[in-house]
């Protein structure tokens, strides 16, 4: 984080993540304190995901005092889209999108604690390194973005503890007290008898696992670039591969097919089968949906526009 900090444009805008949550607001005043150079270019990022009515309200309110008070700009975004049920995953994916586009540059405020959430959530849909490597202290995104997170190395006890002493307030969302999302789910039920089963201070041995497993995940990325599988029509070199550990083809796989004209979604094993047959070289012509095929033609991998039914 240093290190970024140290390298970063002393012009470019940086924004705060700001929810109102204690974690959030315990960022915005340390980002506030630390970079007083910064300050005229420091705005906070609040989104309303409207799913609390009133108290989500609140928060917005609570959000802007707080801003005024320190004189740092807020932009309030909300989710019109906002309906009864939605799923974690789609008030996240509306979230992201409005950080997206307001700033490059976005301080969060996720701290040790949410390291060990984030990992058990993510082994129960079967990640690999690059998801279970999350939350990341510095994560590049496309666009030319980035994500900061200065707290992972504190808990949540400790920014609590440290809000209070300085009498510093902030906002309780209501739900995280219930059972209806996994995260909460994960963080009540799972985490608190796992702590006590390890016998040691097991958040902070998931956040150095998490550190491990993002250095094993940056030098595959950086094996993988080193064999230059990509082509520039944007076919998939399979020769190239051929002989190297499984897990450097399945990650090949996943960007050829994140580099497609369209996003495509397909099942785990539909996936498996592809990177069998991507594996053998196997001749192959397998559906990725409405929009077209992969091809498999001994040493090369591409994608052929169509739909399954003209075929």
């Amino acid at each position: 984080m240093r290190a970024w900090t140290a390298t970063a444009s002393p012009r470019a805008p940086w924004a705060v993540a700001l929810s109102g949550g204690a974690d959030s607001v315990c960022l915005l005043l340390l980002l506030w304190a630390h970079w007083p150079e910064r300050r005229g270019r420091l705005k906070a990022l609040h989104f309303n995901h409207r799913l609390r009515g009133a108290e989500s309200r609140r928060d917005a309110a609570f959000c802007a005092r707080l801003c005024a008070a320190l004189g740092v700009p807020l932009v309030v975004g909300d989710w019109t889209e906002a309906r009864a049920g939605a799923s974690e995953a789609e008030a996240r994916t509306a979230r992201h999108a409005f950080f997206a586009r307001q700033a490059r540059v976005l301080w969060c405020g996720h701290q040790q604690d949410d390291i060990a959430e984030t990992m058990f959530m993510r082994i129960a849909r079967g990640s690999g390194t690059g998801g279970l490597a999350a939350p990341r202290p510095v994560q590049a995104l496309p666009g030319n973005r980035v994500h900061l997170r200065p707290l992972l190395t504190v808990r949540k006890h400790d920014v609590v503890a440290a809000l209070r002493r300085a009498g510093v307030r902030w906002r309780e969302d209501s739900s995280n007290a219930g059972d209806y999302y996994f995260r909460n789910r994960v963080r009540r039920r799972v985490l608190p008898p796992w702590q006590r089963a390890a016998g040691r201070d097991a958040l902070a041995g998931a956040a150095r696992a998490r550190e491990l497993l993002e250095e094993d995940d940056v030098a595959l990325e950086a094996w993988l670039a080193e064999l230059r599988p990509f082509r520039a029509d944007g076919s998939l070199n399979l020769r190239r591969l051929a002989g190297r550990p499984r897990g450097l083809l399945r990650r090949a796989l996943h960007r050829w097919m994140l580099a497609l004209p369209r996003p495509v979604q397909v099942s785990r094993q539909a996936f498996d089968a592809l990177l069998a047959a991507a594996a053998a070289r196997r001749p192959t012509r397998q559906s990725l949906g409405r929009d077209g095929f992969a091809v498999v033609r001994t040493d090369r991998l591409t994608f052929a526009s169509g739909r399954k039914s003209g075929r």
